[in-house]
Order: structure tokens, then sequence, then C-alpha cells
């Protein structure tokens, strides 16, 4: 007969925790169903611990003692079906035998009066004439299973749910579980070689006896093979403990070095694709390698700007000519305008509602891409682009694609474009705030914890007040924080979301031929599967989905490609001459440009080892990318700030540090993004949300004078740095031979002109000879190679002479034998934070 698939707490208990509402929806195999109720269930159990003492448990733990015993219910049931259909008529009789008649019946009246609704279901599913009588035949599969849970102390938390004390006294559950106990050890398994059904029942508990997610996990690898209906609620309950126990809000951490040796594991999504990997480099246009971006938050720019020049500049239209002449002659090539689409009206009141009164909605809370009313519309935004384009100044706008604010005009009329489920995911949610809306046919609503700040809810509720419809739309989040609380995230796996996204996206290319791209690395298929649909078993980064999971081929199926290369091959179809730069983090760096086709992305680690002097770091980094493929480098966009980090002023101060940082950051290849505020020495960090700066901070005129004689030279020359195809690095070695790391020296070359860049990033001096390059990977030849810093400098291979490097911005001058240069190398010693940049290296006799 098959087990009944009841779980087996008595209903005292479940009526002290006041559960027994709940028993069904938490024996349910429908994962949002079932995992709810277990949230509802631990809710409840800790209130009442709280008050009377008690550990506190988790939902994942609640779920697994569920998942369990409905998965060992099966088991069995599935073993009398197909081995031993006789297993319960030997339970009953063997214990029949051995507690006697007294004892038989006071455990029948125990099991009768402390599970009656499951005893019930016992009798009516009754197979009459057993040999060991019908009704202790069903109680032993209810003793058994009590039994099976009872002994795994990773359930200690939840243990108390199934304690029968008044089987405890004068010993009745030990012997009566001895006897079944030894049952199990003598029934052979399913199969010849898979030990006795008692090995089987307990192997996950006995391999992992303190960790619950393992055991689930065990238990799936194990048992499948005879489950048809909880084989997957064990994965998933594996899932969600895995959730429960990541850490939270910890940042996205520490720069790491760049490592290409599992390039070719594929998208990390879970499938291996054959080209995964092949390199599917967008071309550049012609101005794309000189591009010098400079960053400029809308609002505080034309705040300053107002103040500079002493008269209303509120709009776009109205940036005085001379500051784009200002920025041409420094060598900017490229304007980013931050925070110029019409933003969330919900946003704007959740920030002001946090004391800014003056506060606007986060520039990345958009409610549509149009240039928003108070910059002048889209007619000031075309009048500026205009004149900038006449001095060689190409706008960039920003794209947030993987979120809208919370009250856009698609969270209102397309709510199923959004990530969101029915029922909160957390039951301790309440929703009594105020209405965030202004459209009379939806309310919404933040979680009560952003209010008084004790929780960071990962959803936010929309109901449509024509029909009482009510949605619970998650927060945009990467996984690394707290959810972005004036965003809703919208679901990629919907086929008609990313058709959205990539309209509006050619929208925004046609008026802005630069695009960057926020968090573009939470879209690659990897990170829609890690954030919003895990596979089975492996939990997600975000709250609440482990019950969302899905299996690989499911996921394939419903984002079959990567969202990147469609926007990517869209926008060269449709709006060719346009830069994609992303903003990508966690290693993906040469996967959004080699492999997805973006033309650029942050490279991160240049600021973050640069500024922390981890230097023998960031040059392994510059290594392997040579090793790796050189084109990488030269799609890299390198900045000592941006508008989400520390201003440059305080990472690197203003003096020799901070210049020669910029001084790399002018001269290596790829592309350099210069900060507001940069050049003028500014100290604030302009929030997302300022409508104004508040420090009333003026340029530092000999700061800015600095970085005419140092840096703005360099930029104006961007056409010799830009490129990877003859960037060669040098390691410095010192007399002991060893590496000096801290010192920064490379070559690079165009149309017959070379260069040399050396800075000593310590705050000692350093000395050393540079001779051999580090190994490059030549595509042509298939292989690495590598050269001498003569042979970089064009020294020729034979004579003598000297070469005379002459510094480009002060003059200063280094002459060397040709003789040693070709036989030992460069001698270099540079001052702490020193910095050279040699140009149009001079043979002389």
């Amino acid at each position: 007969m098959p087990l009944p698939l009841i779980l087996p707490v008595p209903a005292a208990t479940l009526s002290r925790y006041g559960l027994s509402e709940l028993r069904d929806d938490l024996l349910s195999l429908e994962p949002a169903r079932g995992l709810a109720a277990a949230r509802e269930a631990a809710l409840r159990i800790n209130e009442l611990r709280r008050e009377r003492g008690g550990a506190w448990v988790s939902a994942g733990q609640v779920r697994a003692l569920f998942v369990l015993a409905r998965s060992m219910s099966e088991l069995l049931a599935r073993y009398v079906a197909v081995i031993d259909p006789d297993l319960w008529v030997k339970a009953a009789d063997r214990l029949g035998a051995s507690l006697g008649a007294a004892e038989r019946k006071r455990l029948g009246e125990i099991l009768s009066r402390l599970f009656p609704t499951w005893t019930e279901v016992l009798d009516n599913d009754a197979t009459p004439g057993t040999k060991g009588g019908q009704e202790l035949q069903d109680k032993t599969q209810l003793l058994l299973l009590i039994g099976l849970l009872r002994g795994n102390r990773a359930l200690a938390p939840v243990c108390d749910l199934i304690a029968v004390p008044e089987l405890e006294t004068g010993g009745l559950f030990d012997r009566a579980w001895d006897t079944l106990g030894r049952l199990l050890d003598a029934s052979r398994g399913f199969t010849e070689d898979a030990g006795s059904l008692g090995e089987l029942l307990t192997r996950p508990q006995r391999l992992a006896p303190d960790d619950l997610a393992a055991q689930l996990k065990l238990a799936h690898e194990a048992w499948s093979p005879w489950l048809q209906e909880t084989a997957l609620s064990l994965l998933l309950g594996a899932g969600e403990l895995h959730e429960e126990q990541r850490p939270r809000c910890e940042g996205p951490g520490p720069a790491r070095v760049m490592s290409f040796a599992d390039a070719a594991r594929g998208d990390g999504a879970g499938r291996r694709d054959d080209d995964s990997e092949v390199a599917r480099y967008s071309p550049d246009r012609d101005w794309m390698p000189e591009l010098v971006l400079l960053t400029k938050n809308s609002h505080v720019w034309l705040n300053q700007l107002a103040r500079r020049h002493g008269r209303p500049i509120a709009t776009l239209d109205a940036v005085p000519d001379g500051e784009l002449d200002e920025m041409a002659a420094r060598g900017i090539t490229g304007l980013w305008l931050i925070g110029v689409w019409q933003r969330s009206r919900a946003s704007r009141d959740i920030k002001q509602r946090r004391g800014n009164i003056e506060a606007l909605a986060s520039a990345y809370a958009v409610d549509r891409y149009r240039v928003a009313d108070d910059l002048g519309g889209e007619a000031a935004l075309d009048d500026l682009r205009r004149r900038a384009g006449a001095r060689g100044i190409r706008l960039a706008g920003d794209m947030v694609p993987n979120h809208t604010g919370i009250d856009s005009r698609w969270v209102h009329e397309h709510p199923d474009w959004f990530m969101g489920v029915d029922q909160a995911p957390f039951p301790s949610y309440r929703f009594s705030g105020p209405d965030l809306s202004d459209d009379a046919h939806v309310a919404i609503r933040l979680e009560d914890g952003y209010q008084d700040h004790s929780d960071a809810a990962v959803v936010f509720q929309r109901v449509d007040l024509r029909t009482g419809e009510t949605r619970y739309i998650y927060h945009g989040n990467d996984g690394t924080n707290m959810p972005w609380n004036d965003t809703a995230q919208l679901d990629f796996l919907n086929p008609a979301v990313r058709e959205a996204v990539i309209g509006e996206i050619i929208a925004v290319a046609r008026r802005f031929p630069v695009i960057r791209f926020d968090a573009a690395m939470v879209l690659a298929r990897r990170h829609v599967r890690r954030l919003w649909y895990p596979e089975p078993g492996a939990g997600s980064d975000i709250p609440g989905r482990a019950a969302h999971a899905l299996s690989r081929a499911d996921f394939d199926r419903a984002m079959p490609r990567e969202f990147w290369r469609e926007v990517v091959e869209r926008v060269a179809a449709e709006a060719p001459d346009t830069l994609l730069l992303a903003e990508a983090f966690w290693l993906m760096e040469g996967y959004f440009v080699r492999t997805l086709g973006m033309h650029r992305v942050y490279n991160s680690a240049f600021m973050h080892m640069v500024r922390d002097l981890d230097n023998a770091a960031y040059r392994r980094s510059l290594k392997n990318v040579l090793a790796y493929d050189p084109e990488i480098l030269q799609r890299f966009v390198n900045f000592l700030s941006n508008p989400d980090e520390a201003t440059a002023e305080s990472q690197f101060g203003k003096g020799d540090r901070y210049f020669g940082a910029c001084t790399l950051l002018a001269t290596l290849p790829g592309l350099p993004l210069i900060a507001h505020g940069q050049f003028e020495g500014y100290e604030e960090k302009y929030g997302m949300e300022f409508a104004r700066d508040y420090r009333d901070e003026s340029p530092d005129d000999g700061f800015l004078a600095h970085h005419e004689r140092m840096i703005y030279p360099l930029l104006r020359e961007r056409a010799l740095f830009s490129g990877a195809g003859r960037f060669r690095l040098f390691d410095v070695l010192g007399d002991d031979g060893a590496v000096v790391e801290d010192i920064y020296c490379w070559t690079n070359a165009k149309d017959g002109r070379r260069v040399l860049v050396l800075f000593n990033n310590s705050e000692t001096r350093r000395s050393g000879w540079a001779r051999i390059s580090a190994p490059w990977r030549d595509k042509a030849q298939g292989r690495l190679l590598t050269c001498t810093l003569a042979e970089a400098l064009g020294v020729p291979g034979a004579g003598g002479g000297a070469c005379v490097l002459t510094d480009a911005r002060d003059g200063a001058t280094q002459e060397t034998p040709v003789a040693e240069l070709r036989d030992r190398g460069l001698p270099i010693s540079l001052a702490p934070y020193a910095c050279r940049v040699y140009m149009d290296p001079e043979l002389r006799p």
C-alpha cells in the first residue's frame, strides 16, 4: 500500500505553533506555494520561540523537513510497489512480536490520539486482510517516518515539530525503532549493488550529518531514480538553504587579477557553446579609438556653470560655447551627460522623504527615455549635440536596460514585463505606506521596512485599483548589495521585454553616438541565471528566488542567446555609427568586448590596483591580457574615478601620485574616462539625485595649470596611445634580478612614431633595467612573441651611437649608448611617483 504523503507532525504541535491551516500548503510540491508556507511557518514558530525561548528556525529548515518527509514517503511507497509488497506486513508482525500485546495497543492509542487526521487517512486507505492487522501496519509507516527524521541531527532546529514525548515513556519508541531499523537494514535495496533499504534512506544524513543542504542534494542523487513527484523538491529545498546562507550586502568585493584560463568554459549559464569564446569584436569607426570621455552630472554641471558665468543656465541648450571650446582644447572628444532622461516621480519622493527636500529622482530610476523637461527636452539636446559636434565632441548617454523606475510608464502599462510574483516572498513584509503612484488606476507602495530602516525588501507592491489584482515586483538588484528600492526589475526571459528594450536602445542611439550601459553584466546569461532563475539546488543571490529555479534546458529555451549579442547586431544594422560601452565587472571584461561585441568595457581593476599600489596585480592583469588577446586591452575604459566611486582627489590626492596615475590613464590603450570635476580638483562626490553641488567648490587654478603641462598634451595625442597592436609591456629588473613590480614601463607606436612611458607607483625610489618585453599573442602567427626594448624603440640591431629620450612634458633627456640598450637594456631610476613620457626617440652617432 502506498504511504500517504503527510508530514508526521502531531496535531497538538501544529496547533501550538498556529500551523494547522498551513498543513496542505506545507505539503505542497508546487515550489512557490510550499516555500511560501514554510516562510510563514518559520515566522510563526520564531514568534512563539521569541516569547517562550528556543532556537531560531529558518524557512529553509522547515521546508527541508517537509520535503525529506515527502520524499522518504514516496521512496518507501515505490519500494513496496516494485520490490517488496509485504514490507509493511513484515514490519507489523515484527513490531507485534517485539512489543507484546499491551505495548502494541498503547502504541496504537498514542498514535491515534496524536495524529488523528493522519490515522483517519490511513484508515480510509486500508486494505483489509493483511497478516499483521491493517491498523498496526498503517501506524507502523507513521512510526518509521518519525524515526528516520528524528535521527537526523541537521534537523535539530525543527526537531520539536516531530517530537512525540508520549512515545518516549518507558523506552517504547526506542524498542519499536530498534525493531524497524533492523528490518530496514535487512531489506535489500532497489538494485543488487545499492545496499540495504536502511542504508539508502539514511545515506544523506550519514554522509553530511550537519549540512542540511548537502543532505538534500545527496538525497536527490541517491533517491531520484525511484522518485517521480518529489525529486525536484529536494533540489529546490537545497537551493533555498543555500540562498539563506549567502552573505548579503558585502558589495562587489576587491578587484581581482584578470585571468583567461577559463575562457573556453562557455557562456557561464551552464551551457558550453562551441563558439562561446569566438572573437566577435565590433569594428571601430575612425573616431572611436581617439575618444576621450568627460563625465558630467547634468544638473550639477548646469548649476556650476550658472555660478561660474553669473547667469541662469538650467537647460542643455544654454551651455556656453566657451565651455565646449575649453573641453576640445584639453583633448576631450566625448561628453557623457548623466541624468538627461525623464526620471521617476516616485524615486524623487523616496529621496526627499529621506531628508533632502531638494533631491531629484535617481538618474537611474528612469520613467521613459526622452530628455527631461527641466533640461530643455529634446530640442535642447539637439542644440547641444550640434554645437559640440562642430568642435569634435560627441555626446554620450546612459541606458539602464535591466530596470526602470518603480513607477515608470512600463510598470503602469506592462506589469507582466517585470519580475513579479502574486504573493509577497516573505510573510513579514507589510505594505501600509504612502501610495507612490500618480496614476489613479494603480497604487505602488514600498515595503514598510524602508520607512523605518528596519529592512530592505526585495519587492514592492503594485495594485491595479480597477481589478484589485496585486503583484509584488522585484526591485533592481545585482546581488552584491541592497536592492535599488526606487527601481523595478525587468524579466529578460520574456522575449517581449528583450525586444522592447532593444527598441529603446536603438532610439537612444539615434540621439547619442556613445551609449553607456549601466550594470551591463547583470544581463549576461550567467548572471540572469545566478540572480533570478538559478539552477535547481543552487539557490539565488536574490532572496526569495530559489523557488523559481529552472533547469538548464528550460532556461536555454527561454533565453537562447546572449541579450547583448542581439543588441550589438541590431545596433550595427540600424544605428551603425554608435559606440557601445558596457559597465561590466566580475571578470567579464574580456567576454563583453571579445565575444559579445561591445566596443568598450569598464576596466575597474586599473583604478583599484593603481590606487592600492597593488602594482604586481595590475601588471599581471596586463600580461594576462597580452598573452590571451591584446586587442582586449584597446577596448578597456580606464578611469581614476567614475560616478559611483570616490573622487580622484580623495583616492589619489593632487600631487605627483595623482599626476603619475593620470599619465597612465592618458597613455594606456583604450578609452580614458575623466570624472566630473577631476581636472578642477573637486572633492565632492555627486549623488545621482543631486540637483546641485553642495560644497560650492571653485576650480583649483594651479591644479588645472599642471594638467595643462602634464596631461592635456597627452590626451591630444591619443592616436599614438589608444591601440594595442604595438603596445609592449616590460619588466624592470633590479640588481638582484628580481622584477621591480612598482615600475610601469611600456612602449607603443603608430605611423612611424614611438613612445616610452615610465611610472614609479610607490613611495620609494625604484631602480632597475628594462630589456625584454612580456609575451604577447600574435594572431597572425598564432603564438606568443617577445621583443627587446631596443627593438620596440626602433633601435637597429647593429651599429653604435646613442639613443636619446626626451620627455614630452618638461624636455628632460636621457641618453643611453645603443650597444648598452641592446645588450643590457635601459637603466631606469625614478623618484617616488615620478613618471616620464619619452616621445619619438632620437638616434645620434
